[in-house]
């Protein structure tokens, strides 16, 4: 059963909300941290990690900065340790966004991918753009 205190964010969110600041994206990420606590697990974290590490971000922050953020989210979070694997959505990279939600109780995943959208609502868990998001939250 979802708890409404939860919410996933996938990494484009996250990313959004480092390097675009004003962005609906990062307004809505800062948001639902006001709402909600974020959950992560280990895979999430790991693709976060690998991401932030490309060189082409190189414009927008430095890779200590980039790396500073990866470690202040990472304390901040909640981390759900036992995720088991599913194989639902149309794009099996998603899939782990889906399992962190339904293993972590959340009530919210937030995203701007189609491929996850598109599954609103998921076995309970809303499935928001940021866009979606402000607009029930403002």
């Amino acid at each position: 059963m979802p708890e409404p205190g939860r919410f996933v964010a996938d990494t484009n969110i996250i990313l959004s909300r480092l390097f675009f600041l004003n962005s609906v994206p990062a307004r809505a990420m800062r948001r639902a941290t006001t709402d909600y606590q974020l959950i992560v697990c280990s895979e999430t974290l790991r693709e976060l990690e690998s991401v932030l590490c490309r060189p082409k971000f190189d414009i927008y922050l430095t890779l200590n900065e980039r790396i500073e953020f990866f470690h202040r989210l990472h304390l901040s979070a909640l981390h759900i340790e036992s995720v088991p694997a599913i194989a639902v959505c149309r794009d099996p990279r998603d899939d782990k966004f889906l399992a962190l939600a339904l293993a972590g109780r959340a009530g919210l995943i937030l995203s701007g991918d189609q491929d996850l959208l598109i599954l609103h609502p998921f076995r309970g868990v809303d499935i928001l753009s940021p866009r979606q998001y402000l607009d029930q939250h403002s």
